[in-house]
């Protein structure tokens, strides 16, 4: 059976996303999308090779035989279309953050539960090679005990994107950088910790971007297991030659990667370092969506880790509003 999906949003995202469908077409096909803006419509439709068009994504639910619907959103409007989605019975792929409260969080848990519908949040970057490997090592207990994960996802931002009036401005984004590159290393550093987060502290940061909220982030995470977690994330500048995207460190030895290398040391071993080709991690997503819909099984991200990653970043700007650790069981 082809999967029959829907675009909800076509704004600059949900190019890639439309690329990976058109990479699986016996598996899935882009047959609607949605956008207020006409000439964003007509691109990814033409894009998709003729998907019909509607103006409300609410239409495109009612009038569109579609079995999922993938969100690329503005931030403010993901909890609404995905609860929209959840009452028609549609399958949900949304791009991040899941939504921007712990209100509208319960919400989208409860409508999920009752729907039986299946909601996988598009944490692209967990697809990377490295990181893959780096979860598989972890899960067997190869650095035994860990003391330190570090994630860091930091460029230079010209501030020149299509759509950047939204990302502006907090009402809309939910905050500022944090809440948006900041959410990749987030939930990358809650995937490799394997614990759940029990406190958060943070210093956040505008150094140079004219916008609401900010472009600079620290963040450290104490996990119940009692690792200690770093979260360094920014549109300011770019991050120095030698900053890895991940690193853990345990008691047998540390791990370390990026989009292109993994690296690993036990204590007393050899370092092994393996390369790794580039790969399109929104297709590589797309495609893992579809494939959990057909095979009925669960996606690697759903919107509980969604909501465990929005409780991190709301307890970051709590943090930081407040000038205090903050339990993450408030």
């Amino acid at each position: 059976m082809t999967i029959a999906v829907g675009i909800i949003g076509c704004g600059g995202i949900a190019e890639h996303h439309a690329n990976g469908y058109l990479a699986i077409p016996d598996e899935a096909r882009v047959v609607a999308v949605s956008d207020v803006v006409e000439g964003n419509a007509r691109r990814v439709s033409d894009q998709a090779g003729g998907a019909r068009m509607f103006s409300d994504y609410r239409a495109l639910l009612a009038e569109s035989e579609v079995d999922a619907v993938d969100i690329c959103l503005p931030h403010h409007l993901h909890a609404d279309a995905i609860l929209a989605a959840a009452e028609a019975g549609k399958h949900i792929l949304c791009e991040k953050p899941l939504c921007l409260s712990l209100e509208e969080a319960e919400a989208i848990r409860s409508a999920i539960a009752a729907s039986g519908v299946t909601l996988m949040c598009a944490h692209n970057q967990l697809y990377l090679p490295s990181v893959r490997r780096a979860k598989e090592l972890l899960d067997a207990g190869a650095l035994g005990s860990i003391y330190e994960v570090r994630t860091v996802d930091a460029f230079r931002h010209a501030w020149n994107m299509p759509g950047a009036s939204w990302r502006s401005r907090r009402e809309t984004m939910g905050g500022g950088e944090l809440i948006d590159t900041g959410y990749h290393p987030s939930y990358l550093l809650l995937y490799l910790a394997g614990s759940a987060p029990a406190e958060v502290v943070a210093m956040t940061s505008t150094y140079r971007l004219n916008i609401d909220g900010e472009d600079s982030a620290q963040v450290l995470v104490r996990f119940a297991s009692g690792a200690v977690g770093n979260i360094v994330s920014s549109w300011a500048y770019d991050a120095p030659p030698g900053s890895w995207t991940f690193q853990v460190v345990g008691e047998r030895g540390y791990l370390y990667g990026d989009k292109n290398v993994f690296q690993y040391k036990l204590l007393g071993e050899e370092p092994v370092a393996i390369p790794f080709d580039a790969i399109n991690t929104f297709s590589a997503e797309v495609a893992d969506f579809v494939a959990c819909l057909r095979e009925r099984r669960r996606p690697i991200q759903t919107e509980a880790d969604g909501i465990a990653v929005l409780k991190v970043i709301l307890g970051a700007y709590q943090s930081q509003a407040e000038q205090r650790v903050i339990s993450l069981g408030e």
